[in-house]
């Protein structure tokens, strides 16, 4: 009977041991099965990763190419806003202010919008495809009542209404946005000492608007400091006469003894020199180039910049300025801030008096010239003179912003353009 125990209490030992050993190899197994899936789902996230962003980058790249081959299609135009809200002011709004802003907008509309409700209707009823509901709410988004229009209708600061097509599986949008709208970072590289603090001051005012902390205000003049040692910014240019040297070139003439003697030979070398005209526009693309490519390197921590002046708004100081060598402001389609820096130069007491004055007058009708805005300010025309060579009516200098999606990649690029009349240069493409 002891014996049947003892046979019965080892078989239980080794089923035991088998349903352990058992246990553990599954267990193995499952985890080598958990590792070989996560690897095998890993590869393909890689792989498809590689080929949305190989998609993507085509995209971007044939955007790029399209962008470029049509840009003698840049023209804005601006535009008349007397019954609008201005654009100039709404970064400084909190968002409860900026929706209460809208709200006036659109109650100031709303007569002028029932009054089109027949008539869209009238519409809708003429049309199989589209609805009354579809056509009044166009009505209001053209009417601005969905938006602040800015300069030259969309929101500040786009020239047009993004565009958004399709290049195979992406998804490409393409913005336009003016240069001349933001304050132009080069003008605290210039060289000339008469206007270091005018300008130092017009700086400071717009690090105020923009609630700039002092250590970031500091950090970013130094490191300007570093890009003007390399290269000093210019506003003024005037054609350069510029010297030539080609390689030089042997000469060996034969000179005779007059007594009869050897011949000796005498060698001299010249070296021919020409002389080169640079015209001005060759000197501004250069310069042009030249800090597009300082200006977007390490030497700048635009993360600083970047960082929301407000936490619910998306504003921020690197925003509002020109960071592709611009060198002058235009007062029909700048805020309010950048404004008030650009007429620093003729001194902090008459800029904010002047800054109100023309976000007045251009809501009705933007500038035609300098002299149009000397003749309506009769009062400050002095000032205006001094600032004459760091404002303009038009804006030149433009941004095409590209930005392209295929699945989880994204591919962008950024191209600086200068509009000369008729021509558009190219001066800058950087992609990302």
């Amino acid at each position: 009977m002891r014996k049947e125990s003892l046979n019965n209490l080892s078989v239980r030992q080794r089923s035991g041991v088998v349903l352990l050993i058992t246990l553990v190899l599954l267990v193995i197994l499952a985890t080598l099965g958990y590792t070989l899936s996560n690897r095998v789902a890993t590869h393909r996230h890689r792989q498809q990763y590689i080929i949305d962003y190989s998609q993507a980058r085509y995209a971007c790249d044939s955007a790029v190419k399209y962008a470029l081959a049509t840009l003698q299609g840049i023209n804005p135009q601006l535009i008349s806003r007397p019954n609008e809200p201005d654009f100039s002011d709404l970064f400084v709004l909190s968002e409860v202010e900026h929706r209460e802003l809208l709200g006036l907008g659109a109650a100031e509309n709303t007569s002028g919008t029932k009054k089109k409700t027949k008539n869209v209707s009238d519409k809708a009823s003429d049309s199989n495809d589209i609805s009354a509901d579809d056509i009044i709410n166009a009505e209001l988004t053209e009417t601005g009542l969905m938006m602040v229009p800015g300069p030259y209708g969309p929101a500040w600061p786009l020239v047009s209404e993004p565009v958004e097509f399709e290049i195979a599986s992406a998804k490409v949008k393409m913005e336009i946005e003016d240069e001349n709208a933001k304050y132009p970072i080069g003008w605290l590289l210039l060289e000339d000492q008469e206007t270091k603090r005018e300008t130092t001051a017009g700086f400071q005012t717009f690090c105020e608007w923009m609630g700039l902390e002092n250590e970031v205000v500091k950090s970013l003049q130094s490191q300007l400091k570093q890009i003007s040692e390399i290269k000093p910014f210019q506003v003024e240019f005037k054609p350069v006469k510029q010297t030539i040297s080609r390689p030089i070139t042997p000469r060996a003439p034969t000179v005779r003894n007059p007594k009869g003697g050897k011949t000796t030979v005498s060698r001299t070398y010249r070296r021919p020199v020409t002389t080169k005209t640079i015209p001005v526009s060759e000197q501004i693309t250069k310069q042009n180039a030249d800090f597009a490519r300082l200006l977007h390197c390490s030497l700048i921590d635009t993360e600083a910049l970047a960082r929301p002046y407000m936490d619910d708004r998306k504003e921020s100081a690197l925003k509002y300025l020109g960071m592709w060598a611009s060198s002058k402001v235009n007062i029909n389609t700048a805020p309010r801030h950048v404004l008030e820096a650009a007429f620093a130069f003729a001194g902090l007491s008459e800029a904010p008096e002047i800054a109100e004055r023309i976000i007045q007058l251009r809501r009705i009708q933007p500038f035609t010239d300098i002299e149009d805005l000397k003749r309506d300010l009769s009062r400050h025309s002095d000032a205006i003179g001094k600032c004459e060579q760091y404002i303009t009516t038009a804006s030149d200098y433009f941004t095409i912003k590209i930005t392209a999606i295929s699945g989880v990649a994204k591919a962008s690029a950024t191209i600086a353009v200068m509009k000369d009349g008729e021509q558009v240069k190219r001066t800058a493409v950087i992609s990302g």
